[in-house]
């Protein structure tokens, strides 16, 4: 999206929408931007719309509702992954998270849930998620998640010679 404020309106629709069970109102909208005039966030929501992001129903007063589009529908959760000892590797579907403008292009990213704590000191705990991008190599130090076998696990990558060392970041391990 091209319009940074329209953007961000986009993102308080969702966030509002999905913890109080109802889309905002224009006022409210107006409010959270300091935004004096309806037609202002009027203007807004009328991009919006325009770009597929919102549809509005004018006859009732919380009618702006976001609409999922194909192409920015989030990064796909695919399963889980270890932080300990690794775990069986089992590509399932499991929602999706919004990229927004944190993580670029999310075409190529999935998000797998962390299960274990080898990873704290790097700042990953246990029930987060970690955001991947498919790729074949990795280089020296890298965070990677390794498929070993039908076992997957995240982890620091640390080749030495002809072995290739996976190291955790917790001191316990």
């Amino acid at each position: 999206m091209s319009n940074e404020r329209a953007s961000a309106i986009l993102e308080y629709i969702q966030g509002f929408s999905r913890e109080k069970g109802f889309p905002p109102t224009i006022r409210e909208i107006g409010e959270a931007f300091d935004i004096a005039s309806t037609n202002g966030v009027r203007y807004y929501l009328g991009l919006l719309e325009k770009q597929g992001y919102i549809r509005r129903n004018s006859k009732i007063s919380r009618g702006i509702l976001a609409v999922s589009r194909p192409e920015t529908s989030g990064i796909p959760v695919l399963g889980r992954v270890a932080a300990g000892e690794p775990i069986t590797a089992e590509r399932c579907y499991d929602g999706a998270i919004e990229p927004g403008r944190h993580f670029g292009d999310p075409r190529g990213l999935f998000a797998l849930k962390v299960r274990g704590d080898s990873m704290i000191e790097a700042g990953i705990m246990d029930g987060d998620y970690v955001i991947v991008r498919h790729q074949e190599r990795a280089s020296h130090g890298e965070m990677i998640v390794a498929l070993i076998g039908d076992e997957a696990t995240v982890k620091f990558y640390r080749p030495k010679g002809d072995r290739i060392e996976l190291v955790p970041a917790n001191a316990c391990y």
